[in-house]
């Protein structure tokens, strides 16, 4: 990690600590409307097909729903459909935007990935190199074996989850407004040791990717926020994406409220402190951007083609769903890639097949946003891949 990036990390934690107490000073949105108006969704027109759009149609009828306050869809490839439903606010109903931005979670790793294999490309960072030859003061002698830059990639470090503050909603609620340094994060993990040899296990976590984007700093000098958005952003024209200004809690621009239950009530948790998830969750975006990056990522135009192949293999290991970021799926004899994410009240997804054929990326604002994500998927980007 740079001095400089350390250095501006701990201005942004003293500002938002004056910004987090006056927040708590004012109570969040309380208890929302229980039957906030039902707006029509808006929908385009399918353009060519070989998706169902009547069942995307439909599951945007049900919403606003018990669960669902909003949600946006975006098909493309060959056929394109757009469409939005719900309300940015549950206490005065006014519709959702097609264009709000959102806080996109866990997709955020699929920009450090890239960052990383661009580095590759370049030659400054060798996929089967130890990260400590990055990071040299990283790991404890307890690691005899260093994971490699592709055990990191491909969730097989052995590394243990880091700090955090809190395993769920209701334990992070109290925590929102406190920073946690990705430094603490890490520390907190090397000191346990290992879980198990790299390359033995695949075990997805938040870990794995909090230590690339200290080696990304570290091998460019520069922040990673900087680099994702020169590298990834900027090229790709996704102009409404970047990352809150340090521990910032608030969504910049236009962008619908979260929901989440807390204590048997709804509790707006729309203003939040993502910054202890950093390079792994902490991305703000709209689905256009995130089509973009699908576009840009699987087509060649973010990491070389020369490097895409091992971004989408998945090791040789029992249980290996992941590639680099990107897990992949088999649906009805059909292979697709994707990334979700989850923050509380915002629940995110892209998806393609690796031809670009077809794609999805939606944004839904639900209070099971953090738990089990497979219904919100079946309900919202599976019909986008019926034949």
């Amino acid at each position: 990690m740079t001095s400089g990036s350390t250095t501006a990390r701990a201005r942004a934690t003293t500002v938002c600590a004056l910004l987090a107490s006056s927040l708590l000073l004012v109570p969040l949105a309380g208890t929302a409307a229980a039957h906030p108006a039902q707006a029509s969704p808006a929908v385009s027109a399918p353009r060519t097909g070989g998706f169902d759009a009547t069942a995307l149609e439909r599951a945007l009828a049900g919403v606003p729903d018990g669960d669902v306050s909003a949600a946006l869809i975006r098909v493309g490839g060959k056929g394109s459909w757009s469409g939005s439903a719900g309300v940015r606010d549950l206490r005065t109903g006014a519709p959702a935007l097609p264009h709000a931005r959102f806080r996109a979670g866990s997709t955020t790793k699929v920009v450090t990935a890239a960052v990383v294999l661009q580095l590759v490309a370049e030659k400054r960072v060798a996929l089967d190199a130890p990260v400590s030859r990055y990071l040299p003061d990283l790991l404890p002698a307890s690691f005899t074996e260093p994971p490699t830059v592709r055990h990191l990639l491909t969730y097989t470090s052995g590394l243990r989850p880091g700090a955090s503050l809190g395993s769920t909603t209701e334990e992070m609620y109290p925590r929102r407004f406190e920073t946690l340094t990705p430094e603490e994060v890490v520390a907190a993990s090397v000191a346990q040791g290992p879980a198990h040899t790299p390359g033995e296990r695949q075990v997805y976590g938040n870990i794995h990717y909090t230590v690339l984007a200290m080696l990304i700093e570290a091998v460019t000098g520069d922040s990673y926020e900087h680099q994702a958005a020169v590298r990834v952003f900027r090229p790709l024209g996704m102009r409404h994406t970047g990352f809150p200004g340090g521990p910032d809690p608030r969504i910049h621009g236009p962008h619908h409220r979260a929901y989440t239950d807390i204590d048997g009530r709804t509790t707006d948790v729309t203003e939040w402190n993502m910054s202890d998830r950093w390079a792994v969750g902490d991305m703000i975006s709209t689905t256009a951007d995130l089509e973009r990056l699908v576009f840009g990522v699987f087509g060649g135009e973010v990491v070389p083609r020369s490097l895409l192949d091992e971004m989408f293999t998945v090791p040789d290991i029992d249980g290996a769903t992941y590639g680099m970021a990107l897990e992949r799926f088999v649906i009805d004899g059909r292979e697709i890639w994707g990334k979700t994410g989850s923050r509380p009240g915002y629940h995110t997804v892209l998806g393609a097949t690796r031809d670009l054929s077809r794609t999805v990326v939606y944004s839904v604002n639900a209070k099971s946003a953090r738990e089990d994500g497979f219904p919100l998927v079946r309900r919202f980007a599976l019909p986008a891949f019926a034949s």
